[in-house]
């Protein structure tokens, strides 16, 4: 390994270190920004994700850690790493990244003002990181009980979500492009907490259903039905949906019960339920 690898690997150890006293989750990325560490199961004739359940690693973003020697661990198997990614969702901030890209003929920033405009939000002072291209991610905190899914362009072109299951480049990790870096002013700060109606724009939109009537309607039924459709890893997402539908439709505490009893049915405890639906009043403005 030439020496200047040798020298990036170092840092990029140490900038992980340094992220992870902050409780953030890292793994070592390659020049491509993928993962280091291959998979596994990549010569599995029939490989399924396992999500390190086998114990190895070279999971991705299920390898991600703060612990220091688990960290060590990682980049010890992948000497050739320069960088490192930041794993989105988890404890304690619950991070999601908006990634502003330039590279697309877009101007991302103008279409992020334009929606804080339109939906009467605006972006705290948080972490920003620079990318070698220009384009910036700004670091968001979410609330512990909501799951925001990555997305493409879904927000507006040219705007990126890393969600849960998704990670960000860090900064001080170098890549084939360039170097990341903290913009000025702002890597002393923590994840600001996502705004309110910002973070209603990262959720996934409902599925069609077929409601049929209750007592709270045709249109509750529908909501209820959307939470019961719900598969594992989506169940609160989808929970904090239609808690803040039902708000916004003036039913939400004709739901409340219903929309708990759709939760336990999908597995959520009723705490997890109802700290949830909760979470969704206050959001939209009314006491749970």
């Amino acid at each position: 390994m030439a020496t200047t690898d040798r020298q990036a690997t170092t840092l990029a150890l140490a900038h992980a270190l340094s992220a992870a006293e902050r409780g953030l989750a890292v793994i070592p990325l390659s020049r491509s920004k993928l993962p280091a560490l291959r998979s596994p199961h990549r010569d599995d004739p029939a490989p399924s994700p396992c999500h390190g359940a086998c114990g190895r690693l070279g999971h991705g973003v299920y390898d991600a850690s703060s612990d220091p020697d688990r960290i060590r661990e990682l980049f010890a198997a992948a000497p050739w790493a320069t960088g490192y990614g930041i794993a989105c969702g988890l404890p304690p901030h619950h991070l999601i990244g908006l990634d502003l890209d330039v590279k697309t003929g877009t101007d991302s920033s103008s279409a992020l003002r334009e929606l804080a405009l339109r939906h009467l939000f605006t972006i705290p002072p948080t972490v920003v990181v620079v990318t070698p291209s220009g384009g910036r991610h700004l670091w968001l905190s979410g609330p512990p009980e909501v799951v925001v899914p990555n997305s493409a362009g879904r927000l507006a072109p040219g705007i990126d979500i890393r969600g849960a299951g998704g990670y960000l480049v860090g900064p001080g990790s170098r890549t084939d492009q360039g170097v990341y870096a903290a913009a000025p002013g702002t890597s002393h700060l923590a994840p600001a907490p996502c705004p309110r109606s910002l973070l209603r724009l990262l959720l996934p939109p409902p599925r069609a259903d077929h409601p049929g009537p209750t007592a709270v309607g045709g249109h509750g039924q529908g909501l209820v039905q959307f939470v019961l459709a719900a598969h594992e890893g989506q169940r609160n997402t989808r929970l904090f949906w239609a808690a803040c539908r039902a708000y916004e439709d003036g039913i939400g505490p004709a739901l409340v019960a219903p929309l708990v009893d759709a939760a336990l049915h999908t597995g959520l405890s009723e705490r997890e339920a109802r700290t949830t639906i909760a979470s969704a009043a206050r959001m939209t403005g009314h006491r749970p």
